[in-house]
């Protein structure tokens, strides 16, 4: 459950800061990915844990609204998990999140839920669940041959070289990419280098997110810098999700690179002029619409 607070500006070290509004919306990265997938009219199954309590139930109702399966989520003996998200006055984020029932996502409970891994097409991770239920996860997928997506947030410290190779694709967005490689700097070659460090390591693709830079994708054809869709920004809390959800199911339904990058852009800039997490994704009507309209902006420009 994301608990949101508005601010002018983010507090420095022993600052007080007066919120303006404090809004509590359902979130979580994995679960706002499955969200965005399904509302954007992929065929989505949710594993993960939540408390027995009035925010786990309302995270299942939030998903199951969206059109997630949550037949199979877990409810742990911990506190359903909670993010502290503070907002400035720029949109810009920063977040503290308290795990809770989310350490009891466990690999015995994903073992317990093999039928998942077999029947699904797409296996997509994010990192905040325990550790060894994620290596567990990579090695169980590849062995069934399913396509494995890792959104590497929160970054480790430290991340097995053995299951960098065993990944389809890994979506770090810049600061992440900077820990996960040790390549340090701010500009496209050096998010190049930290890029050609993970491919190295056996990743197939490498598609990082730089927010209004676009989104940068690295495999062993080239490289490649998307343009983002140009939009005011209110908040960017999912964003970085809703771009993973989309681009999952841009590839599930054949889309090439390319085609499923620019959709998933078109996606998360939509994410962006809103407030909160899941309440901000936009369904499958809505951002074909925007992608109708950024590629007629595009045909314009060019013309003229």
């Amino acid at each position: 459950m994301d608990m949101v607070i508005d601010m002018a500006h983010m507090p420095e070290e022993g600052e007080t800061v007066l919120g303006s509004t404090i809004t509590y919306n359902p979130g979580g990265k994995g679960a706002n990915q499955a969200c965005a997938a399904a509302k954007l009219d992929g065929n989505v199954k949710m594993l993960g844990c939540v408390g027995n309590d009035e925010f786990g139930e309302l995270l299942k109702k939030s998903l199951s609204f969206c059109g997630v399966d949550v037949s199979d989520i877990k409810t742990g003996t911990k506190s359903t998990g909670m993010a502290c998200i503070y907002v400035d006055g720029k949109g810009n984020n920063s977040i503290v999140v308290v795990q809770g029932a989310n350490q009891e996502c466990d690999a015995a409970y994903l073992k317990a839920c093999d039928k998942a891994f077999q029947e699904c097409d797409y296996v997509i991770l994010q990192m905040e669940i325990p550790e060894e239920a994620i290596y567990y996860a990579i090695n169980r997928a590849k062995e069934l041959g399913k396509t494995i997506i890792l959104n590497p947030a929160p970054a480790p410290d430290e991340f097995p070289d053995d299951l960098y190779q065993k990944l389809d694709y890994i979506t770090p967005n810049g600061s992440e990419l900077i820990k996960l490689s040790g390549v340090t700097g701010n500009t496209i070659d050096d998010f190049i280098r930290g890029a050609t460090k993970l491919m190295n390591k056996g990743v197939r693709n490498v598609l990082v997110t730089l927010g209004e830079r676009g989104a940068l994708l690295i495999n062993k054809e080239g490289t490649e810098l998307f343009p983002t869709r140009k939009v005011v920004s209110v908040d960017t809390t999912a964003a970085g999700d809703c771009f993973n959800g989309a681009f999952l199911v841009a590839l599930s339904e054949g889309m090439d690179h390319k085609k499923a990058v620019l959709f998933a852009n078109a996606a998360s800039s939509i994410v962006v002029t809103r407030s909160g997490a899941q309440k901000s994704i936009p369904d499958r009507e809505e951002t074909n619409e925007a992608l109708e309209r950024w590629n007629f902006e595009f045909s314009k420009a060019s013309f003229e």
